[in-house]
């Protein structure tokens, strides 16, 4: 899952970004509104988390830009402002959830994998789709009741494609998805093929159908037509 940290408190943003990629998260980083506001617009994010009080403005700026594309990321506020009409501000501007700093990072990591079920996959922590059962606590995956051995990098895919289904994903988009902005700095997204390629091998070996379609010149998409 792939998040935006727009927070320009730099300790606390490096401690934040360094625990949510230790549990598997791949969080990009950003101190500014400008800098956020690029990112936004070239990338698409699982979850933002908005620090609203940045160096050149407020962050409700940002969530009124995400409004303005039509963006449907979801938002956890992050503020040390506990004022009731500030939360109000937010939630009415579009805001899923509200953190007062301090706060734990564990407190942290469970609303964003709640925001992210709540967002993706209606509140569920099982995800089912015919003979696929993802447990999204466990990171479990079962074929037709067995277990399937699978990497961290392919569940994220996995989730990636039942997450959009029917939607044709680019390869670039989904390079983005498994590494954050390291993507653009790779000279082809060979990799995403790579992990394409042994997923459908481990579902077809599982006794999967096949969901994984490579739609040519475009990308590939999860269909069970």
């Amino acid at each position: 899952m792939k998040l935006l940290l727009i927070e320009d408190e730099q300790e606390l943003a490096e401690s934040i970004q360094s625990y949510l990629n230790n549990n598997e998260f791949v969080c990009e980083r950003v101190s500014s509104l400008s800098a956020a506001t690029e990112k936004i617009l070239l990338y698409e994010y699982d979850t933002i988390l908005l620090d609203l009080m940045l160096p050149d403005g407020n962050g409700f700026t940002i969530l009124e830009e995400l409004k303005r594309q039509n963006k449907t990321e979801g938002v956890i506020i992050l503020s040390a402002k506990e004022t009731l009409e500030t939360r109000i501000e937010g939630f009415n501007l579009g805001a899923d959830d509200y953190l007062i700093k301090p706060f734990h990072l564990s407190e942290l990591l469970v609303r964003i994998q709640a925001l992210i079920r709540r967002k993706q996959f209606s509140g569920n922590n099982k995800i089912v789709f015919n003979e696929i059962e993802i447990d999204l606590m466990s990171k479990v995956v079962k074929i037709n009741n067995i277990s399937l051995e699978i990497t961290k990098k392919e569940i994220d895919l996995l989730l990636y494609l039942i997450g959009n289904k029917g939607r044709v994903l680019s390869k670039s988009a989904i390079a983005e998805h498994l590494s954050g902005d390291m993507a653009d700095m790779m000279d082809n997204h060979d990799f995403v093929y790579a992990h394409i390629k042994n997923l459908k091998k481990k579902l077809k070996n599982a006794g999967c159908k096949k969901y994984i379609k490579a739609i040519y010149g475009l990308g590939y998409k999860w269909d069970d037509d």
